[in-house]
């Protein structure tokens, strides 16, 4: 049986569906609640409204966390895999070890996942990710800098604004500013 809830955010209303196996689906919040959990129903018609268990309940309290620009690690969300393409699951590791206020480009991500020159193969896998937020997909970036496209509801603003939240850089010039603690910044790792 699949659950799901609608929980506030500092962006809006996020929709979250599990299963058994753990969280199926994400969705970022739309022009209104039930726009949000209209894109929930669609891709998962049989979902009830349900109240979480404790280890969704925690992912849900991390996602809200972020959403307030706290440093959270959502890396060990229980994610139901099923039917996810081995493209898609490397992917999904590699973004998922991104941390919070770091950036990694597409063709960074397919050089990690052993497919140099696949970047717009992970573009594409990055575009269907069902878990945006907890796979952190607005976390990775177009060459030179570019900020790349964006699924979710509100597009590349959207993408902006949960990079602004979570401080992190997105051109890969250093600033002025980069590593002084006054600023609340850290430099880039180079990669």
């Amino acid at each position: 049986m699949t659950h799901l809830v609608l929980f506030d955010t500092a962006l809006g209303a996020v929709g979250l569906a599990w299963g058994e196996r753990g969280i199926v689906a994400v969705r970022l919040p739309a022009a209104t609640p039930e726009a949000t959990r209209a894109s929930l129903i669609a891709h998962h018609p049989e979902a009830l409204d349900g109240a979480p268990p404790p280890a969704i309940r925690a992912v849900i309290d991390g996602i809200v966390a972020l959403t307030r620009g706290e440093r959270i690690d959502l890396s060990a969300a229980p994610l139901d895999r099923d039917g996810l393409a081995d493209f898609q699951a490397r992917v999904t590791d590699v973004t998922l070890a991104i941390p919070p206020g770091e950036t990694l480009t597409y063709g960074e991500v397919a050089r990690r996942i052993g497919e140099p020159g696949a970047a717009q193969a992970v573009g594409r896998a990055l575009g269907a990710n069902p878990w945006p937020i907890i796979v952190p997909c607005h976390r990775v970036l177009a060459a030179s800098g570019k900020t790349g496209g964006f699924s979710a509801p509100g597009g590349v603003t959207t993408k902006l604004k949960l990079l602004s939240i979570e401080r992190a850089r997105t051109s890969p010039a250093p600033t002025l500013f980069d590593g002084d603690p006054a600023f609340g910044l850290s430099a880039r790792p180079s990669r």
